[in-house]
């Protein structure tokens, strides 16, 4: 059996079982438990399950409503959060009107951009700020601001997208699944985020490869909506279900 083809049925079992023993998997896979062990350290690093003392369990289940603060986020998968946003700095073109999600790999984004030609409008406080400290011709949407991620939030902020045309939209979100699509922990983010997304010819997800196979609360799109720009895609059913660039090999 080939390594990759073990690592395909591990990450099956544990996530059609939700949980399961090294000594479990030895046993249906006909190999050792030391071979089980060594496959369970890379797909935990791969993040397509969770390893847990004597065995692994699933990283697909929805974690609930809990979500870091943008300080604890910031420093989390620097190299490859900074390697998406200089790749996504790069598709911004002349006279693009540009829809900017709040989170802390599309605030990276913003210290790449170079295009002083495109309008840009985003939820995010800290993003508005470094836009015009770029000297960008820039919007911020109204409404109720969320401390945790420091977003605008709520029924103005929705409304104040409806009738904007927006030719790109660079958004961040906290999980991604088959099923489930792209999903957040807070039903009003994920309402600003779903209109976003619906008003852009054409929507970009920010993601690293730890928000694989991870399911929050609220989902705002599904996986056909929008390109997914990430460093590595850690199953290959997602290469299939969308498009997708990776930017580090």
């Amino acid at each position: 059996m080939l390594t990759e083809e073990r690592y395909q049925l591990i990450t099956d079992i544990v996530n059609e079982r939700n949980a399961v023993t090294v000594v479990e998997l030895a046993q249906l896979l006909g190999t050792s438990e030391s071979t089980i062990r060594r496959d369970l350290n890379v797909l935990d690093e791969m993040g397509r399950i969770k390893k847990v003392y004597g065995g692994a369990t699933s990283v697909s289940r929805p974690v609930g409503m809990l979500e870091d603060n943008v300080s604890d986020r910031e420093h989390l998968m620097y190299e490859e959060k900074t390697e998406i946003a200089r790749y996504c700095a790069g598709l911004i073109n002349d006279n693009d009107f540009i829809y900017i999600d709040a989170g802390t790999t599309t605030s990276r984004l913003i210290d790449f951009i170079e295009n002083d030609r495109a309008t840009y409008v985003t939820n995010g406080i800290t993003h508005a700020r470094k836009l015009i400290q770029k000297g960008l011709n820039a919007y911020i949407l109204g409404g109720k601001i969320k401390p945790l991620t420091e977003a605008v939030v709520g029924a103005e902020g929705i409304a104040h997208l409806k009738g904007l045309n927006f030719s790109k939209a660079f958004m961040g979100t906290n999980g991604i699944d088959i099923k489930s699509g792209f999903t957040t922990p807070d039903i009003d983010e994920a309402r600003i985020k779903e209109a976003a997304v619906r008003t852009s010819y054409m929507a970009f997800v920010l993601a690293d490869h730890t928000k694989f196979r991870r399911v929050f609360s609220v989902t705002f799109a599904q996986l056909r909506q929008c390109c997914i720009i990430t460093d590595k895609t850690p199953d290959n059913r997602f290469i299939n279900a969308t498009v997708i660039k990776e930017v580090m090999k």
